[in-house]
This record gives structure tokens, sequence and C-alpha cells, in this order.
């Protein structure tokens, strides 16, 4: 099915993207795994192709886009060459609406810079050991020195995507005391520096996926925190979240669709190469049906994927609707690069092939900017029940 929503420039910005791809990250990206995370230079080397840039205002620097297609364009050919960027799309795709949102004068032109550049990498810090989705349960406090000058931030986090390696990180903390009656009061987003005395990176995680993605526990202990550094006002920090959750669904949606379009044509290739008894497995009616249910599904989700964008342009696309997504979107893609998987027979669960990648990489997608769960029940909400 012809697509609309992308145009020449998208195209010459995918061109540059895929070239960059091939030349600097396929070649190097079984090591980056290995080690488990990206290097710093492919943050600087994004920055200077101008990827950290597109959505930043002119008067900071940048490119003055809000065109969230460029990110589909990005999620898309990073799937088709079954590669990551790393903590990337955390960079741009969370923090910096925060930081253009609820960020003051001040700190825009102290932090963006930095930002565009790759030289300060960003990351945000919600999740806690005891909370998972339940924002409304964080315990890392934050308490304002008597003097007034400063915070002392104290507590830990857990799956923090670039948090091993990020520069200046968006901390969610309880600013004044748990209230049961208003569990959603008296939170903020303090934004540490990783310099700061206190603050200390704890484990990397290992997960099952995602594994040139750095993810880790960190902890901070009376890490002294400029009032200067507080985003937005005191206490607003849970409708700042709030606010920023339909972007953060959307780039999910992105990354699923684009996966499963992925794994249809690995498994494709695969197929027309891979010889079973005296034929390609291509030839076999079962393979032919099982990748014609992954296009139509495949290309449902595309078209679902594509309305978001456009009603993401206009200001329009809800919570309700971007929940709708990702959970169509994400759960299509499990389906779609299992079965893919499948074909492969018994390649398809050596990592040497990428569609094992996608088949580990995609499994969080159901869980993370919301579970599966968590988004029935917003479905089930803006349905009346």
């Amino acid at each position: 099915m012809r697509r609309s929503v992308f145009n020449e420039d998208h195209d010459a910005f995918r061109a540059m993207i895929r070239d960059f791809i091939a030349k600097e990250v396929t070649p190097h990206y079984a090591d980056w795994e290995k080690q488990g995370r990206v290097p710093r230079s492919l943050y600087r080397s994004l920055g200077e192709l101008g990827v950290f840039g597109i959505a930043v205002p002119e008067e900071y620097g940048g490119a003055g886009i809000t065109d969230f297609k460029y990110q589909a364009v990005i999620r898309e050919e990073v799937a088709a060459a079954g590669v990551g960027f790393g903590a990337e799309a955390v960079h741009t795709c969370l923090v910096l609406p925060y930081l253009l949102e609820f960020g003051s004068e001040e700190q825009k032109k102290r932090w963006l810079p930095g930002f565009m550049s790759g030289e300060t990498m960003t990351a945000i810090a919600m999740t806690e050991p005891g909370t998972g989705s339940d924002l409304a349960g964080i315990a890392t406090r934050a308490r304002l020195s008597d003097d007034g000058t400063h915070y002392v931030l104290d507590g830990a986090k857990t799956f923090i995507t670039g948090g091993a390696q990020a520069d200046l990180i968006l901390v969610v903390a309880r600013t004044s005391p748990y209230d049961p009656d208003d569990r959603r009061a008296g939170l903020s987003i303090l934004c540490v520096d990783t310099k700061s005395e206190g603050f200390a990176v704890g484990r990397t995680l290992d997960k099952i996926g995602l594994k040139a993605q750095d993810t880790a526990e960190l902890s901070f202990t009376d890490v002294r925190v400029p009032v200067e550094n507080l985003l937005g006002e005191e206490g607003e920090g849970f409708s700042y979240l709030t606010h920023n959750l339909v972007v953060e669904r959307l780039g999910v949606v992105l990354t699923g669709y684009a996966q499963a379009l992925a794994a249809i044509a690995f498994a494709k290739d695969y197929v027309e190469q891979r010889h079973v008894f005296g034929k390609p497995v291509a030839a076999f009616q079962n393979t032919k049906f099982v990748l014609a249910e992954c296009a139509a599904e495949t290309e449902a989700a595309v078209a679902f994927a594509d309305r978001c964008l456009e009603l993401h342009a206009t200001g329009e696309l809800t919570p309700a609707d971007a929940a709708k997504a990702k959970l169509f979107c994400t759960e299509v893609a499990a389906r779609v690069i299992d079965k893919c998987l499948q074909l492969h027979g018994g390649y398809g669960y050596m990592l040497e092939y990428p569609i094992a990648r996608l088949y580990a990489d995609i499994r969080v997608s159901r869980i993370y900017a919301g579970t599966s769960e968590v988004m029935k029940t917003i479905i089930a909400k803006d349905l009346g029940l």
C-alpha cells in the first residue's frame, strides 16, 4: 500500500541515515553488543549529522522541525539494518520534549548546545525498584536546603536507559511529604549533573535484548542539586510526566511497526535462499501463507501509525489513541517477528541472524512506556468503562 506521510525531504534524510548506518554502525555493532553499550563517539557523530537538533528551535541552534516523521525514518532504517543507536531515542524522544516544554530560557541556553552536539547525553529516571508503573509511589526524595539554594537528593532508580553514559539525568523525586489522599502530588523533576558528589551508577543490567543500549541502576546519596536545575515548577512533576506520554508511546509505535517490516524482509530473503527437500523454503505453501499473514497485519499497523503521525502533527493525537496504537503495533510486531523467526528454523535462534536480535529486542516494547495492561486500562476508561 502506497504511503503518503513522507516527502522528498524525508527521503533525503532516509538516504543519509541509511548511509551512516552502513558505514558507521553495522561494521561495529556486534562489538558494541558485547560491550553492552555504544561508544560515546557514536553520539557525537549523530550530533554532527544533526539528528539531535532536528526538533530544537532555531533560536537555540537547531533545525526547528517539529515533524515527528523524521523519527519514523530513523526507526525504520535502524530496524531494517538490524542495529540500534544506543540511547539515542531516549535522548531525543523522551528528554528533549521535557526540556523544550518546561525548561527555562536559562536552562535551554545552558543545556541545548551540548544536547545537540552529543557532548551532553541525557536520560530520565522515573522507575524505582518498588514502583514500576506506579509513578505515584515514587519514594526518591529531595529536600530543599535551609538557605534555599539547592535540593538534597536521596534515593534509587532502576531500568534507566542510557543511565550509565548520561551527563544530565532528569530525576523524578518527591519534594513534599507523601499524601495518601493525593498520591500524585508533591513530585518534581530535578536535572542532575552526573558528576555530582553522591551520584553513582550501580549495575549495568544484563537484558534479554537491546544489548548495545546501556540500562542501569542509579543511586543518589545526599546529592546537591542547585535550585536552578529544577525543571518547571516544584510539585508539578506528575502532570509533566503524563504530558509527554503521548510522544513517548508514539515513539514505541514507530519502533514496533518498523521492526515488523524488517522481520518480514529478513524472513523473505532467508526463505528465498534456503533450500530444503530440493526447493526453496519460499516455494512451500505454508511459507507463503505465513508471510502473507505477516504482511497483512503489518500493513494495518503501518496505516495506524501513519494516521497517528498525522494526528500528532496537528496536535490531535489523544492519550487514548496513542495507547491503542502502542497496544496494537507492539502486539502485532511480537506476533510477526515470532512467525518470521519460525521460518528461519534453527538458524532463527542464532544471534548471528538479525531476526534473533529483533525477537529479543521487541519483547520490552509491551512493557516500557506503559505495559500492554496499562494501555488496555486507558482504552477502557476512554470507552467509559
